[in-house]
């Protein structure tokens, strides 16, 4: 992995401001490290090895894990606060929410339920009734992914709690909906700052939109199928606006990825920009209705297919939002920002490992949550450290700017393995430093290896 903690550039003065003392804080560079550039399976016994000089059993992770003082949820608030005192900028927050899940096989793991129709009746000719499979469990988490104007992402996130668990550990349960809410409420954005939050249908739920209405932010959800519009019972379903929707009057909106004023909040591969980029279209109708429940709302019905009368209602979404000042196209295409958090978990997952850890204890699967967080801020940090450079060129700040996870952390790679070049360097020019170097080639052998040399 790496020689020397310290070589990897800037971890250390981004880790230091969280107030942690020194063992907990190598501890924490040891698994930021191991989160950027683990090869193959991130697990605790990536972990253990990823400083060479300093090797640590794999069983010492855990229980490092275990321990209440060593990542307390304070680690990624301290963190995401260094990222906002960078953030200054006018403009408008994006604050996306969604649910992830983490399939977990083993029956004796905390915190786990499944997705699973446990009811499924079962039918004579059906293959799966002839062979058993082991069921998984999963974990759930409820994150939230603010997006500055500068088009700096800073993740939260909160751990979903069974019932069962709740009642065995003395904790409030609550649902995704309500989690979402407190991530909401719990956002350090001043009260003058515009907010925008978006969110899938599971959403569009009051205590969401009671939280928006607190900190004064407005809201785009996919309307839930069962909302009816105000009056007097029986009230007809919103839905039902859509009886007539071949002969509704549409508005064509055609959008670019790489044009328009939300371009610094989207993260484009480099063959959806240029010339040959091609548009998506969006045929759209917009109302303005009472809603029961919500009160006074926009409504936007839109829908890609291109021959109208081919669609049914079935293939138009319906967009609800409290903001009465948006433009149809703003909220097209502003609601469009909702896919950037599934990047985000592509890359939480994909890039970094989040999702490969298998411990029984709960707890330690927080601070695993805790510490891949932590490694996405650091390279978040990164990109806005380069980005405020004022000796890079163009090319290299739009490089910078527009680089995903992966990127990122061969960026990081490329310059501890810099760094740990001119850190053998200077030690081979003085028999101090050979001595030095020796010994750091020694510890970087496994202890348990060592007697056979």
């Amino acid at each position: 992995m790496i020689m020397v903690a310290d070589l990897m550039p800037g971890l250390k003065r981004f880790v230091s401001g969280a107030g942690l003392k020194e063992a907990a804080l190598q501890m924490v560079m040891r698994m930021m490290i191991t989160f950027l550039l683990h090869s193959g399976r991130m697990s605790c016994l990536q972990a253990a090895g990823s400083v060479r000089s300093n090797t640590r059993h794999r069983a010492q992770v855990g229980r490092m894990l275990k321990r209440p003082s060593f990542c307390q949820p304070n680690l990624t608030a301290s963190l995401r606060q260094r990222m906002f005192e960078q953030q200054c900028g006018r403009g408008l927050f994006v604050f996306i929410i969604d649910a992830t899940l983490v399939s977990q096989a083993g029956k004796k793991t905390q915190n786990t339920y499944s997705t699973g129709n446990r009811q499924r009746k079962p039918k004579k000719g059906r293959r799966y009734n002839l062979q058993k499979h082991t069921r998984k469990s999963c974990h759930s988490f409820t994150m939230g992914l603010l997006i500055t104007p500068s088009g700096i992402r800073i993740p939260y996130a909160i751990a979903y709690h069974t019932r069962e668990h709740c009642q065995k550990y003395g904790l409030v349960h609550r649902t995704t909906a309500e989690s979402a809410a407190d991530l909401i409420r719990q956002l350090p954005l001043p009260e003058e700052a515009p907010v925008l939050v978006l969110g899938d249908t599971a959403y569009d739920a009051d205590c969401v939109r009671a939280a928006c209405d607190e900190r004064g932010y407005d809201w785009i959800f996919p309307i839930n199928p069962e909302r009816v519009l105000a009056g007097e019972k029986p009230r007809p379903k919103v839905r039902s606006l859509l009886k007539n929707w071949p002969q509704v009057s549409r508005q064509t909106i055609q959008v670019l990825p790489g044009q328009g004023p939300y371009v610094p909040y989207r993260r484009l591969s480099p063959n959806r920009v240029g010339p040959k980029a091609k548009p998506r279209t969006y045929y759209v109708h917009q109302e303005r209705r009472e809603v029961h429940s919500v009160g006074d709302v926009r409504l936007v019905f839109s829908t890609t297919k291109a021959k109208l009368a081919q669609a049914t209602p079935d293939d138009v979404k319906i967009l609800m939002t409290n903001n009465l000042k948006f433009t149809t196209r703003q909220i097209v295409e502003l609601y469009a920002l909702r896919w950037q958090i599934e990047l985000f978990f592509k890359e939480l997952k994909s890039t970094l490992g989040f999702h490969q850890y298998q411990f029984q204890d709960f707890k330690c699967v927080q601070r695993w949550c805790e510490l891949a967080l932590a490694a996405f801020l650091f390279l978040e940090w990164q990109r806005a450290q380069h980005l405020a450079r004022r000796d890079l060129s163009k090319k290299e700040k739009n490089w910078w700017r527009h680089q995903r996870t992966h990127g990122l952390c061969q960026a990081m790679r490329l310059a501890s393995q810099q760094n740990e070049i001119t850190y053998l360097a200077q030690r081979l020019k003085t028999p101090g430093g050979i001595r030095k170097l020796k010994q750091l080639l020694r510890a970087s052998i496994a202890p348990e290896y060592r007697a056979a040399l």
